[in-house]
């Protein structure tokens, strides 16, 4: 019966149809491992995982007791029952099977990487999190730089509890979800050691043309690409060649980086001899444009994509993706318009040339 109901899987054993098992984002790492696609390695605890731990907790009843009649628009009263509700998770010992289960697949995916204790990413994977029309997205954590199978299990019990922030709760009771059939899953997932790290789309972000890849990059962990603090360097790549068409390589003056004593990631200045050097080279950005490529070609749509290039491993297998989603600003204009969704860059070259366009 355990293995029909596993309490902890590996990305690589799950793909797109494993939402409900590993909720939404393992199981979009899942699928793209399955596509050939570099993804620094990790495993999840599954709903099954997170189910049992709430029945051996046995607090279930309680937490509806104080969930009982609250206005999902009183948020004063919804913190105050959150903050009760996530103390009385987060106390909870985990049973020692699933301990254990956790430990062991935390030091397998530690040798996988050569680094004991290796920093994992922990981050909460809800089952409804990108389910069409109801949007948890972000209302659930993420913890970086957790190192150690003891804070590993602390944190698996604070993402579990994040199922029960304030904000969660009044989604839910406001959506008219039930709080017994929400499930979360966590993921475990290894650090990228970011050299450089940044933002792709295989489609233009700001004029949606289909036969460019774009990407841009900073030093450092991605965060100051995803934020806007910098103005990151800038690619724009051909589909069908892979030629670098344009690029602006920017005075990038802070990255994000690892404080080793503390273990989080925190800004820092570029020493200023390096805030004008090109953030990656010129064989990662082609590396970069053909995953790009095969992930939007999996997909069939056009993709954002988030990378990093991890200084721990040697180059030739050190880029990495770390999530890819469906680019959401370009594909529904052009649903809307009517335009022709998908065709190949050849086909828009071509319309390109029959129209009397200059394709730049």
């Amino acid at each position: 019966m355990e293995s029909m109901n596993p309490m902890v899987c590996w990305f690589e054993e799950c793909n797109k149809d494993s939402i409900d098992l590993v909720g939404g984002k393992c199981a979009s790492l899942g699928e793209l491992i399955n596509a050939g696609v570099r993804v620094p390695p990790g495993f999840a605890v599954t709903t099954h995982g997170y189910a049992r731990f709430m029945r051996e907790a046995g607090i279930q009843s309680e937490v509806n007791g104080l969930l009982k009649g609250l206005d999902h628009q009183d948020m004063e009263r919804l913190e105050e029952a959150s903050r009760i509700i996530r103390e009385m998770i987060e106390s909870r010992p985990i049973s020692t099977e699933m301990e254990d289960l956790i430990a062991e697949s935390y030091r397998k995916l530690s040798v996988r990487c050569c680094v004991p204790a290796v920093p994992v990413a922990v981050r909460s994977s809800a089952t409804a999190e990108d389910l069409p029309g109801a949007s948890f997205a972000g209302q659930q954590d993420t913890y970086l730089w957790i190192r150690g199978v003891d804070s590993v299990m602390h944190h698996v019990r604070r993402c579990i509890s994040s199922l029960y922030t304030g904000r969660a709760i009044a989604y839910r009771m406001k959506m008219g979800f039930d709080h017994d059939q929400v499930a979360i899953s966590v993921g475990i997932q290894k650090m990228a050691n970011s050299f450089t790290a940044g933002v792709m789309f295989t489609i233009h972000p700001g004029n949606g043309d289909r036969s460019v890849i774009v990407i841009d990059s900073n030093f450092g962990f991605g965060e100051s690409v995803v934020s806007g603090e910098v103005t990151p360097d800038h690619f724009v790549v051909n589909k069908v060649t892979l030629d670098i068409l344009e690029r602006t390589i920017s005075q990038k003056e802070i990255c994000y980086t690892v404080d080793t004593k503390t273990q989080t990631s925190q800004a820092m200045e570029v020493p200023f001899e390096r805030q004008k050097v090109q953030s990656i080279i010129d064989d990662e950005v082609t590396e970069l444009a053909w995953m790009g490529k095969q992930i939007e070609k999996h997909y069939g749509r056009p993709m954002d994509i988030e990378w990093a290039v991890d200084k721990d491993l040697p180059a030739g297998g050190n880029i990495f993706i770390l999530q890819a989603r469906p680019e959401t600003v370009w594909s529904t204009k052009q649903q809307e318009s009517g335009a022709k969704a998908g065709g190949s860059a050849m086909d828009y070259i071509l319309s390109s040339l029959l129209t009397g366009k200059k394709v730049s």
